[in-house]
């Protein structure tokens, strides 16, 4: 079992993209002009013999070098600062362009000599900052290529000779390469193993493995966050502050805004203090810490909160850890649980805790949005709840905003959904009210209506404590109320009333302690959640809905322990069903057992 299994794919998913773990080869590419090798690192080597040009970032070291004294200088020097002055962003978003260098890179696998461009397409922050361009199977080197008039050359194909367009995607076995001189034929994933080999044979490439993520820099220049535990000593250096006299203390200071230093340096007494080392004067580091590295393992301090001595205690930690449910946004995936990740691996490696994982499941609320946007103040585009409270009341509103789909999953905000609310919490009060002068049945009689009471309460608790769906828990006692309402004479009308107004209770908790008092009790908070009897949750028959081609033509009740074959020739037996089945043949029977029989033709 994995140590994630719980945990939302889409949240795993963005954090291996962020991690960016890549696996390929480093290649060299010389330029004989400077006598300098320069890695490239591509996750395409079996696409080297398409290379036809050689980009290099502008941030690149090696670009003052390539145009020193050279016609192209001041056009190469003069793009490197213009892209200077745009983001990582800006430059990922923008039409792609570039200059050459005036020079050529030796091409590995062929001898080719390509040209030498600077772009700023290419960052230095992933790879090595510089790239083979292989415009045949890259989206930004073809655009680039059409652009400047670069040779594009196919070297991968399908099995029938089609273009394969795209890079940095898994192949398929009928995939094979082409215009690969020796290579070309082989399978492309077969290619690019032997393709590596052959140039590492001669010094030329190697099997790599590289990561988008970098290193973390977490000192900030603001008063609040934890003090960097180190001192600058002018004859020690940087020295850690010892044991006994963690954890530094913040502080009281007048001014927290930086004015171009961190607020603590203008704490000179608090700043001034002893080298541990060498007994000298020493300086404190006045930068605190980023709050991410507060958030990444408070958890864990939240365990031994009460620790005078350490952080926390192994046995404390190991006993309440790692945290059964953690509830939060999606926002957070690829920055604050990420981090705790990384926290609770190094303190499990170091031996300090006993758990890998910080958070055994994970549940993540979507947005709500209004009018396609998500809901911010920036946009202008958020509600005040205040204006349909007074309207409609909190309960109508908390109900809704639960109500509106899945908690899960983004939702669209829609003012003309409350009317539906409000008609369910009158009709609520009505039934219940009609309900509440008769007199209470113990023990609750088996009749329909105890029934779905009881597969109510199942499928409530199920729903809120299991699966976390929060809205169909109110379809469930919509069904209840329209059950109650069809069947006034059932000897548990009472029963289901009260069962209702409890599982109602924490979505409009004004609402369902108001009729709780009505039915003759005090403090509906306080009484025990409601429990589901076994027995009356049993069934002699279920309906099951049979479909053909996605559209309902009948429905049958049987047994719940009917076997699947039996459910679908009961199914084709049904003259409802047979006419739209005789003229054509059954390609697929799906089948939920107690609950659907599909026909696809």
């Amino acid at each position: 079992m994995s140590l994630l299994e719980e945990w939302p794919e889409r949240v795993l998913t963005m954090q291996r993209n962020w991690i960016g773990r890549s696996e390929g080869a480093d290649v060299v590419f010389r330029i004989e002009d400077l006598n300098e090798d320069v890695e490239v690192f591509t996750t395409r080597p079996d696409t080297l013999f398409g290379a036809t040009f050689f980009v290099l970032a502008p941030e690149h070291a090696l670009v003052p070098q390539l145009v020193a004294g050279s016609e192209q200088e001041t056009a190469v020097l003069d793009y490197v600062r213009r892209t200077a002055a745009r983001s990582a962003v800006e430059r990922e978003e923008k039409e792609k362009d570039g200059v050459f260098t005036g020079r050529y890179a030796t091409n590995p696998v062929n001898g080719e000599q390509i040209p030498i461009w600077v772009a700023d397409y290419v960052l230095m922050e992933y790879g090595t900052g510089a790239i083979m361009a292989v415009p045949a199977h890259d989206e930004r080197d073809h655009a680039f290529a059409e652009l400047y008039a670069i040779e594009i050359r196919q070297v991968v194909a399908s099995a029938e000779g089609e273009p394969v367009e795209g890079a940095f995607v898994a192949h398929s076995e009928s995939e094979k390469l082409v215009n690969s001189g020796e290579f070309s034929g082989m399978p492309a994933p077969e290619g690019k193993t032997a393709i590596v080999e052959s140039l590492a044979e001669k010094g030329l490439a190697r099997a790599a493995i590289r990561y988008r993520l970098r290193d973390w820099l977490l000192s900030r220049q603001r008063y609040w966050g934890c003090p960097i535990p180190v001192v600058h000593c002018n004859a020690c250096g940087i020295v850690p502050v010892p044991d006994d006299e963690l954890p530094v203390v913040l502080p009281e200071i007048d001014e927290y805004l930086p004015k171009g230093r961190s607020p603590l340096a203008a704490a000179e007494d608090w700043v001034r203090t002893t080298c541990p080392h060498c007994g000298g004067d020493a300086r404190r580091e006045t930068d605190t810490m980023d709050t991410f590295v507060d958030s990444s393992w408070y958890f864990i301090r939240y365990a031994d909160a009460q620790n005078n001595r350490e952080p926390f205690s192994r046995p404390v930690a190991d006993y309440w850890l790692p945290v059964n449910q953690y509830i939060g946004g999606v926002e957070h995936a690829i920055l604050h649980l990420l981090y705790a990740r990384f926290f609770v691996k190094v303190m499990h490696d170091l031996g300090l805790v006993g758990f890998r994982e910080p958070f055994e499941r994970l549940f993540t609320q979507g947005m709500l949005y209004r009018d396609g946007a998500k809901m911010s103040k920036s946009k202008g585009n958020t509600i005040s709840p205040n204006e349909y409270i007074e309207r409609h009341g909190a309960d109508a509103v908390r109900m809704y905003l639960l109500f509106i789909g899945p908690v899960d999953q983004d939702a669209e905000w829609q003012s003309s959904g409350f009317e539906g609310i409000v008609r369910f919490l009158h009709r609520l009060w009505r039934t219940v009210l009609e309900n509440a002068e008769k007199p209470a049945v113990s023990p609750v009689l088996d009749t329909p209506l105890a029934r779905k009471a009881h597969r109510t309460i199942a499928k409530v608790t199920d729903d809120i404590g299991r699966r976390f769906a929060l809205n169909t828990p109110i379809a469930a006692v919509m069904e209840l109320v329209n059950e109650i309402q069809r069947a006034p004479d059932d000897p548990a009308a009472r029963f289901a009333s009260e069962t209702a107004v409890s599982l109602i209770q924490p979505y409009a908790s004004h609402v369902a302690e108001e009729l709780w008092e009505r039915l003759g009790y005090d403090r509906l908070w306080e009484q025990p959640w409601p429990e589901a009897d076994p027995a009356l949750l049993e069934v002699e028959t279920v309906e099951v809905v049979v479909q053909v081609n996605g559209k309902v033509r009948d429905r049958l009740h049987v047994s719940p322990q009917l076997a699947d074959d039996e459910l679908v020739a009961l199914a084709r037996a049904s003259k409802r069903v047979q006419s739209y089945l005789d003229s054509d043949e059954v390609v697929r029977t799906i089948v939920v057992p107690g609950k659907l029989v599909s026909f696809v033709t």
